[in-house]
């Protein structure tokens, strides 16, 4: 095993929170590196939308929204289950300095409107996330241009990236280009095999090289923050995950989990009940899943022909209710033409019809009766269910399951009558798409404290070992809080961790 340069700082991952702690560290003068398993940086964050959940910052005054740190403290004490105190007031009070931080090295933000995930006290009409201006590919340095990972639809399918980079594309590209800029150094194609340790502290980490292992030593501290154990079939079995490896929205053949596991085989507590981020995934005729969410029409059903869940509900919560029952894995999106055989939903990527209906993930049919021996479903179960849901869609109220009730519920949609998230199922031919539980990371692992340290099981810190992303246990526990909440927090921890490695 050879001994490559020292660093002060190695960051393990080049996530949304990778990318930010490795260029807050060579911002303070730490020499610092970003050692990335792939060719391409910015993992499942370059995929986002790019929101960040940051409450109570300069970009939200600017907006002249309702937003405040006050409120926030109220939203997330309304909807977290036993979380961590010190570690939400952390994010809190952290939120706003690392916002203005960012701003004033030059990364601009703009607010975003998008409706929060539930109706609890401190919520903010329309939201309080914020996103990266989006940039050219022009103004990168070069070297980055190359780097950052592609939009989803455009990975898959083998091609490059677009002119103008947006959302999680932009947040990768700008803090990639300022990490740079600053004198930061990014290595790919490096996967991480453990970490190195000296006398009880993490000195360094073990990677694997086309020329063989290699020891990359860091001299102040170890950041992870590299994705969960998504797409490992073994690590989702043993730590009860639902979904499946083909249907996680990380990049293919990424996130198997060797940080984490690094982690616990020198002592790091862990804690995996936060499970998941999840979302329904419209399943692709290569048998993968998109993430997808704002259904405008249409109905979903399990095996039993039956609704079981609000359609509009924030993704995460709709994939947590598709988990609950194994008919519901898959279900049947039922909808019909007036789209003109489109989803009547946005998917990520949505593919083709024509691919679809001779993959047979979507089926068509001129009546419901059709439809149904298409699916399997039983006939007079689908047809029932879409005359109650057709009766619903004419008196405005959604007996069952509320769809509509809540601002969320009617964030994307447009139709025109008493409710406008209820549109009827009555314009053939009809269609229905194959779903699958997806995800967009687990949100299980190290335990960390509030200055993003990662811990013993006796409450201890690992000297020189710090986390965050989707390497650790979700501050917000199994609650995904609004849009951005994955990015936000990921950000604020590895700022965190970089103010206590720099002492």
């Amino acid at each position: 095993m050879t001994e490559a340069q020292q660093y002060d700082v190695v960051v393990v991952g080049s996530g949304g929170g990778a990318m930010t702690g490795a260029f807050l560290a060579q911002k303070a003068g730490l020499s610092t590196v970003v050692v990335e398993k792939t060719p391409l940086i910015g993992g499942t964050s370059a995929y986002s939308g790019g929101a960040c959940w940051l409450p109570g910052s300069q970009v939200q005054q600017r907006a002249g929204i309702g937003d405040s740190t006050e409120g926030a403290r109220d939203y997330l004490g309304a909807i977290l289950e036993d979380p961590d105190a010190a570690k939400v007031e952390a994010f809190l009070a952290h939120s706003p300095e690392l916002v203005a931080e960012l701003e004033e090295a030059g990364l601009p933000f703009e607010w975003l409107p998008f409706a929060e995930y539930y109706d609890a006290p401190g919520r903010v009409t329309m939201g309080r996330s914020i996103q990266p201006v989006s940039i050219k590919r022009g103004e990168l340095p070069p070297e980055v241009a190359e780097l950052v990972r592609p939009p989803v639809e455009r990975d898959r399918a083998g091609e490059g990236g677009r002119n103008t980079l947006s959302g999680g594309q932009a947040l990768i590209a700008r803090l990639a280009a300022l990490y740079v800029a600053a004198g930061g150094e990014i290595r790919t194609n490096l996967p991480v095999t453990g970490l190195v340790v000296d006398d009880q502290r993490v000195v360094g980490v073990a990677a694997m090289t086309a020329e063989g292992p290699l020891v990359i030593s860091a001299r102040r501290g170890v950041l992870v923050a590299a994705g969960g154990f998504e797409g490992s079939a073994a690590l989702r079995a043993e730590h009860g995950v639902p979904g499946d490896v083909a249907w996680t929205m990380a990049p293919r053949d990424t996130n198997t989990g060797e940080p984490i596991q690094a982690g616990i085989s020198i002592g790091a507590a862990t804690d995996f009940r936060g499970v998941g981020w999840f979302c329904p995934g419209l399943e692709q005729p290569d048998g993968g899943g998109s993430f997808t969410l704002g259904f405008r029409s249409g109905l979903m059903v399990d095996a039993t022909g039956k609704r079981y869940a609000n359609e509009c509900l924030p993704y995460d919560r709709f994939g947590r209710e598709m988990a609950k029952a194994p008919e519901r894995i898959p279900s049947w999106f039922v909808f019909d033409s007036r789209e003109g055989g489109r989803l009547p939903a946005i998917a990520m990527p949505e593919g083709e019809p024509a691919e679809h209906l001779a993959a047979g993930t979507w089926v068509q049919a001129d009546t419901l009766a059709e439809l149904a021996e298409l699916t399997g479903v039983p006939a007079d179960a689908l047809a029932a269910s879409v005359e109650r849901f057709n009766g619903f869609c004419v008196s405005g109220v959604d007996e069952d399951f509320g769809r509509g009730e809540d601002e969320y519920d009617t964030f994307f949609a447009g139709g025109t009558g008493p409710n406008k998230a209820l549109t009827p199922c009555d314009q053939p031919p009809y269609l229905a798409a194959r779903f699958v539980l997806s995800d967009l990371g687990t949100k299980g692992g190290l335990v960390t404290d509030a200055a993003g340290r990662v811990l013993r099981e006796d409450g201890s810190a690992i000297a020189g070992l710090y986390a965050s992303s989707n390497s650790v246990a979700s501050v917000f526990g199994s609650v995904y809080p609004g849009p951005g909440a994955p990015l936000g927090s990921a950000m604020v921890f590895a700022s965190l961790a970089v103010r206590d490695i720099a002492g």
